[in-house]
């Protein structure tokens, strides 16, 4: 069984920076999707960013380009984002799934991900 375990949540001040953490454990398959989620309360699963593996491609949502980053370490058994420039639009519960499959066409669609963590808040304040 897969296990996602997010960390690196909290409250910051607009303008400031998060790093957060999906530690994977668990997994049987070689080629994956590895994404981070955020959620609002009323609000569908909005897609953030993700990675491939093999490969490390990386995808961004419009909304946080140029100030998110993904990466993966060697193994791509930690999966992090780096969130830069915050602002209070960012404030959600941010999730990191895996997509076993590995399919480049659904890399934005959290329906596509097969496994996911908990969860951890975000908040933002202006």
């Amino acid at each position: 069984q897969v296990h996602l375990i997010e960390s690196g949540g909290g409250l910051v001040q607009a303008g400031g920076s998060l790093r957060l953490s999906c530690v994977a454990s668990g997994r049987t398959y070689r080629n994956f999707n590895s994404g981070w989620f955020r959620q609002t309360p009323g609000k569908e699963r909005e897609f953030v960013a993700a990675i491939r593996w093999p490969g490390r491609a990386t995808y961004y949502a419009d909304s946080v380009k140029g100030r998110f980053t993904i990466s993966g370490d060697k193994a791509m058994n930690t999966v992090y984002l780096q969130m830069n420039s915050l602002t209070p639009d960012d404030t959600a519960v941010y999730y990191c799934a895996e997509d076993a499959g590995g399919i480049l066409s659904s890399i934005r669609h959290h329906g596509n991900y097969d496994y996911w963590g908990q969860g951890t808040q975000v908040t933002v304040s202006s």
